[in-house]
Formats: C-alpha cells, structure tokens, sequence
C-alpha cells in the first residue's frame, strides 16, 4: 500500500508538473506571438526607443502573465533593448542567461530553483532571421501550487495507507484467531493431557474451521484413549509380571519345602538315631537357606530402598538366582561375568530393577537350548552392564522404545512396557543405552550409569 501510495504520488505530480509547463508555454507563446510582429521592423532599423517602447507596453498589457523581464536581441547577439536597461544595457552582449543552449526557440525552459523560467522567439523578416526576443516568466506561484498538491498527497496517501494497513490488520487478526486457539491447544505442555477445543469456541469460529476443530478434537479423545490404553495395560503388565514372580517364587520355595517335608517325616521315624538327625537337620537348614535367599534377593529387588546405600557386587550376583527358573525352564546356558566393585555410589534399586527386566526379556527372546550372556564392569567412573540373548533379535517398535525414540510403550507382547520402565529408569539416573545387533543372531545391550557420590546418591533415592 505504501509503494502504491509513492506512485501515485509521483505519476499525479508529474501530470501535474507537464500541465503547467504546457499552460504556461502557451502564455509565453501568445505573449511572444503578440511581440514579434510589432518588433520585427524596429529591430530592421535598430531603432531602439521604438523597440523600447514597444517592450514596455507589452509588459503592462500582459502584466497577468508576470513576465520579470524582456530582452529584445540583434542577430549577433547584442542588447538592442531590454524592460530593465540597467541590468542589461543596449549594445551589450546578451546574457547567458537567455543563449540559445538555455532556451531554444519555440521551448520554454524553466528553473525550479530560481523561480522562473525562460522562453525565446526569433524575429523573422523574409527568410532571414534579424532578431530575436527573450523573456523570462515568475513560475513561483506555480510551484507553490505544486508543493501544496505535494503536501496534500502526502497527508491523503499517508492517512489512507494508515487506515487501509489498521482495517487489514484487523481483519487478518480477527482471520487468525482460530489459528491461535488451535496453536494454544498444540503447544500444551507434554505433561499436561491434550485438551479438547470449547463447543463455545467451536461456535463462534468460522465455518471453514468448525470442522478443522471438530477434527483436532477428535484426535484429542484418541490420544486420551491411546493413553488410558497404555495405563490399562502397564497396570496388567504390573500385574502379569507380579504373577510371573510368584510363580518362579512358588517353584523355588516349593522345591525346598518337598524335601523338608521329607526331613520332618525321617525325623518322625527316625530321630532317635543320631546321625540320621545330624542328616536331616542339616538338610532342614539348607533348604531354609535356600528359601530365604530367594524370598531376600525378591524382597530387595521389588521394595524401594528406604535407606541410602551403595550397590554391592553381591545384589547384582543375587539376579541369577532370580532368573534361575526362566533359565532352567528353557534350558538356558548363562555366561555371567561380574566385575563391578563394592561400595559403587549407584542407586541399587534402579540397577537391580533395569537389569532383572533385560535379563527377563532376554530368557524370553532367546529359543530353548540358547544361550544369555551378562557382564558387569566399572569403565570410565561408570556401571557398565552388557546383556546379550541369541534370539531372533529386537523388533524396530521395541528398539525405538528402548533407546527413547517412542514415548509409548510397545502395545502387545515382547516386554515392550517393560523396556519402557528401563528406559525411563535409565534416563533418570543419568545414563545412555545402545542396542546394537549380535553375530550371527541375537541381540546385545549395553546400559551405562554413572557412578556418583553418597550426596548424589541420597538425591535419585
């Protein structure tokens, strides 16, 4: 609008500007034509009172036309006579002022900056040219006139330029506020549950977004059912996991209680016997051992520390006693290699919690008769845990969620929530994890958190 206001501007000064050049050679031509027929003889003669004479009526006849002053010249160029014979005398050499390179007959030439302008006409008898006449014109009223329309358009076009931009603006601004009710909406914060758009918004909107909102708000409650779906089946997996504990618990603890029945029934019949006592109380004692470190090693692993303390080697070794039925139930091969040292500054619920849901999913990817291999080392001030399986190998869905490229947990088999859990679990205690391939099957993992301080610690319990 503004670059439309400036053209305008100029296209109507510029039309202005050629009419009054056009209107005022037309006054200098009728005033020169009204000249040259009456001075044309004189100017033969060189009679230089008649010319005079002749300039100076002129001059009050056509006062109208403002001419500032007439030269009346010979054909070389000398002052014959002039309307102000004191700055221009007779016989003096014509000014430049009014040469033929300024004003070229029948053109008339004018001068902004001194407020006049400049027309000639050359006196003619027969075919020789004898004379010539010069006059110059006051144009400042003109170019008054010309910077009152410059003013005018100035104050116009800014002003409809201001009001044309305010009532687009506007309008744009009362265009785009659906826009931003919908941005709002898109820009939540991700903890926050994706809130559906007001009916009382939807019905002041536009036509054309009504049902741009009645499709975000459909996606809205999707993502509501997707995330009450995710809850829904992390409770189940809670659950399912829970009941896979029990039942590995019940194996290890019923094991043992077989054969302490069996100790009890001997001692019936024969306690009296010394040695045989000596056997079976033995034998009683072990098996409650037995239960005991399993019902220990689960109670730790699955109860929030209460206490701030460092991660021994022996509750990342108490594991394989977890996972023992899995392996036996398979007939799993275990390479286990645990080189991670006492009194490391890591939260050993995370730990424990991470590496039992790996070694889990990695019993259960691998076939019956494979192998798992764990290591366990300190490298670089971090716990570094590797675990590999010779199964089929990861699913792309489960390794995008392991390494955070998802935030949902994978819907269906395959521990998908509970590498989530791992993830999550891993990124809050400040570590990494890389899933890279096994040759030639399988897949192997390697998780790496780093070893803190006892205050460090204190604060991620």
């Amino acid at each position: 609008m503004a670059a439309v206001a400036v053209f305008i501007s100029e296209r109507v000064l510029t039309r202005l500007q050629e009419a009054q050049t056009r209107h005022l050679g037309d006054l200098a031509a009728v005033y020169l034509d009204g000249l040259a027929p009456a001075l044309v003889a004189p100017v033969v003669r060189e009679d230089v009172w008649e010319v005079f004479d002749i300039v100076d009526r002129a001059r009050q006849v056509h006062a109208g036309l403002k001419p500032t002053e007439t030269v009346v010249a010979t054909a070389d160029g000398r002052v014959l006579a002039s309307s102000n014979p004191r700055e221009h005398p007779t016989w003096s050499l014509l000014p430049s002022s009014f040469s033929a390179e300024r004003a070229t007959a029948p053109a008339i030439v004018s001068h902004d900056t001194e407020g006049e302008a400049v027309a000639r006409r050359d006196l003619s008898s027969g075919d020789r040219i004898v004379g010539s006449v010069h006059a110059t014109f006051d144009i400042s009223p003109l170019l008054a006139e010309r910077r009152s329309v410059l003013i005018t358009l100035i104050g116009t076009n800014a002003a409809l330029t201001f009001a044309l931009a305010l009532t687009a603006w506007l309008t744009v601004r009362r265009m785009m506020r659906p826009v931003r009710v919908l941005a709002s909406h898109l820009n939540a914060s991700p903890e926050t549950p994706v809130e559906p758009i007001a009916d009382s918004l939807i019905k002041t909107a536009p036509r054309e977004f009504r049902g741009l909102f009645a499709a975000f708000n459909r996606m809205a409650e999707a993502v509501r059912d997707r995330e009450a779906l995710s809850r829904h089946l992390a409770e189940e997996e809670r659950l399912a996991s829970l009941g896979r504990l029990a039942s590995g618990m019940a194996h290890e603890i019923n094991n043992p209680l077989g054969g302490l029945f069996n100790a009890i029934d001997t001692l019936k019949e024969h306690g009296e016997r010394s040695d045989v006592r000596r056997r079976t109380i033995d034998l009683i004692d072990r098996g409650l051992k037995g239960i005991r470190d399993v019902v220990r090693t689960t109670l730790v692993t699955y109860r929030t520390d209460r206490d701030v303390r460092s991660l021994q080697r022996a509750d990342i070794d108490d594991l394989k006693l977890l996972i023992e039925p899995e392996v036996r139930r398979k007939n799993l091969t275990v390479r286990w290699r645990n080189e991670s040292h006492d009194e490391l500054w890591v939260s050993p619920s995370v730990v424990r919690q991470v590496l039992l849901n790996l070694l889990l999913n990695a019993c259960q990817a691998t076939p019956t008769g494979g192998e798992i291999s764990f290591e366990a080392l300190v490298e670089n001030s971090s716990l570094v845990a590797v675990v590999g399986d010779t199964g089929p190998g990861l699913s792309d869905s489960a390794r995008d969620v392991l390494v955070g490229q998802h935030d949902h947990a994978v819907v269906g088999s395959g521990g998908g929530l509970g590498l989530w859990m791992v993830r999550r679990l891993i990124k809050e205690g400040g570590g990494t994890i890389v899933v890279y391939p096994r040759s030639p099957t399988g897949t192997t993992i390697r998780v790496a958190l780093p070893i803190g301080d006892e205050e460090g610690l204190a604060h991620v319990a």
